[in-house]
């Protein structure tokens, strides 16, 4: 076996994984919420199945808020009379108390 002497310059100490780096990053710039909420949206269509995804016409955050704008009045009173577990969904997927509302439009 030979001994390797260590570089001065060698970063082995200072390795992390990317997922790791990432995160410390986003975290550190207070960028997790916006991030969470871009997952939220482009995930949409996978949270709350197809059938409701081809009836999305926009979804978009705003202060907390969820907007969805649907294109079926009855849809839309269905997911209005469930609005607190379609909140309860999300914030289950994300894993942080992200939708304080959800407001179908």
């Amino acid at each position: 076996m030979k001994f390797r002497p260590k570089n001065e310059f060698s970063r082995q100490a200072d390795v992390v994984p990317l997922k790791d780096g990432i995160q410390a990053l986003l975290k550190a710039y207070r960028l997790q919420g916006k991030m969470n909420e871009v997952y939220v949206v482009s995930s949409w269509e996978r949270i709350m199945g197809r059938a409701v995804a081809l009836k999305t016409q926009e979804v978009y955050f705003r202060n907390g808020k969820l907007f969805v704008r649907l294109t079926s009045a009855p849809l839309k009173h269905e997911l209005f009379m469930a609005k607190t577990r379609v909140a309860e969904i999300i914030n289950t997927e994300v894993g942080e108390d992200l939708v304080k509302e959800v407001v179908f439009l």
